[in-house]
């Protein structure tokens, strides 16, 4: 913070009071009360780039910009959000957090040379209880400010729900994409490998009963295809492991190349050193190592298409929950599935829940449809549910329950993590209040349930103790909103710095 001082001789009150009484403020005071505060303000000048107050400190002034200007910033998940700059002389500064006696919601510093007056606690409120103008030029800055801060974190705070969303889509499209461009690469160099190795085999002019032998073969090699590669035929993996190594000696005994290729596929296929045996005896020695070529090849062709096609099918899964999630090409107002959300945002969720966090679903039977705006009845689940992965730090049980009470849907988010202070469930639900630390959290994500649920007539409350906090979510069944309506206006106001 900048340097503090009281004037200096030749700055005396009569300097300010000209000032003071163009600031809209202070315009109606009569003039003892106005040289009475321009004996009482300090000065405080900041040099360009220096810190007026940070985030989260407690207020013990107000500021009046005399000279100069400043900015206002907010940290909001690590990434500073710049909120609203000031340059006109006379903006008064921290006012609000100052009347409350709370902490700063935002930090403000100095874009350039800058010269403020400071008032404490007393003067103001003591100019509050004096000046009824005053205080509606309080009221008027507050409700701007309000909106102003709201409008700029609301933003930073659907940015990050869409980066959690991305980041969610991307996990889960991650591992079946891999396995499809894997398998589509494998799948040529496979293909070709199986038609040299059957051609070769026509080649050789085989016998009738040799043929009716690849026939039976290639009958088997389809059942033993519709697995992926490298799920076996139900043996475990050691067995299957052994089987391979015992396939892979008989191979290079009898001098068949690329052996150690060539065992995996025959023992998918189920297929040991005695069946080998009889096939060696059924084919001869010189027909055998295209036989157990184009075999091995074909199991896995088969059970590549199949990587290929579970790939594809759960990619296409993921992107139907997304349409689910956002509810694309429906109209805004619906009759949901709250279990249906409930498990897309699971879904999306799942990238931030590590192996320590385990999730328990009760779902209630045959739980009716919820009339609501659907996508942002989704932005509740994904804030209770993203709150309980924060709470339980890496490691414990959520539980996700549902259940109809009394003509109402609940839906009840439960961690057991350290839980909520006493003295803070009273303000959990208020706007830019948060027990995360400043930059960790915008302390709207609960006010935004809040507005939603109430929107669906509903109501949503919390219970809390060390190891267990509940979030219960109540809706009603019956809720008539018509096809037609829009979600009303989401703007509501916020404090100052």
């Amino acid at each position: 913070m900048g340097g503090d001082r009281v004037p200096k001789q030749g700055e005396g009150p009569g300097d300010y009071e000209g000032f003071l009484r163009m600031v809209p403020l202070f315009a109606d005071l009569d003039a003892a009360d106005l040289t009475q505060l321009c004996q009482m303000v300090q000065e405080v000048d900041l040099a360009a780039g220096a810190v007026l107050f940070h985030e989260g400190a407690l207020a013990d002034r107000a500021f009046v910009l005399h000279q100069g200007e400043i900015e206002i910033v907010k940290v909001v998940d690590g990434h500073e959000v710049h909120i609203d700059s000031h340059d006109e002389p006379g903006t008064v500064i921290g006012e609000m957090a100052l009347l409350e006696q709370t902490t700063r919601l935002a930090t403000v510093r100095a874009t350039r040379d800058s010269h403020l007056l400071a008032l404490d606690h007393e003067q103001v409120v003591s100019l509050l209880h004096t000046s009824p103008s005053a205080a509606r030029v309080i009221l008027h800055t507050l409700t701007r400010r309000w909106r102003s801060l709201e409008a700029h974190v609301h933003h930073n705070e659907r940015m990050a729900q869409l980066g959690t969303l991305a980041a969610g889509i991307a996990h889960e499209l991650n591992n079946p994409v891999a396995a499809v461009v894997r398998g589509a690469e494998q799948l040529t160099e496979s293909l070709d490998r199986s038609m040299a190795a059957r051609l070769e085999l026509e080649r050789s002019d085989p016998s009738v009963a040799q043929q009716s032998t690849m026939t039976a073969l290639a009958e088997q090699i389809e059942q033993a295809g519709r697995q992926p590669v490298g799920t076996g035929t139900g043996t475990g993996a050691l067995s299957r492991a052994d089987l391979e190594d015992e396939v892979g000696a008989w191979l290079e005994r009898r001098g068949i190349a690329d052996a150690w290729q060539v065992a995996p596929g025959l023992a998918a296929l189920g297929m040991g050193p005695e069946g080998l045996g009889r096939l060696a005896a059924d084919f001869g020695p010189l027909r055998m190592p295209a036989l157990v070529h184009w075999l091995a090849s074909a199991v896995t062709v088969r059970s590549l298409l199949v990587e290929i096609g579970h790939g594809a099918t759960r990619v296409s899964e993921t992107v139907q929950a997304l349409k689910s999630y956002v509810h694309l090409d429906q109209a805004i107002v619906q009759n949901v599935d709250v279990h249906q959300g409930l498990d897309d945002t699971l879904l999306f969720l799942r990238h931030r829940m590590p192996p320590g966090i385990r999730v328990e679903r009760t779902y209630a039977a045959d739980l009716p449809r919820v009339g609501s705006y659907a996508s942002e009845l989704n932005q509740v689940w994904t804030n209770l549910i993203d709150n309980a992965v924060d709470a339980v730090a890496g490691h414990g049980t959520i539980r996700v329950r549902t259940s109809l009470d009394d003509g109402q849907v609940v839906v009840e988010i439960e961690d057991d993590g350290a839980g909520i202070a006493r003295s803070d469930l009273a303000r959990v639900f208020d706007p830019f209040f948060t027990t995360k630390p400043p930059g960790r959290g915008a302390g709207l994500g609960l006010v935004t349930c809040h507005h939603v649920i109430e929107r669906h007539h509903g109501r949503i409350t919390v219970e809390s103790r060390p190891g267990r906090t509940v979030f219960r979510v109540e809706l009603p069944v019956g809720l008539d909103v018509p096809s037609t309506a829009v979600p009303p206006d989401r703007s509501a106001s916020t404090p100052d710095a």
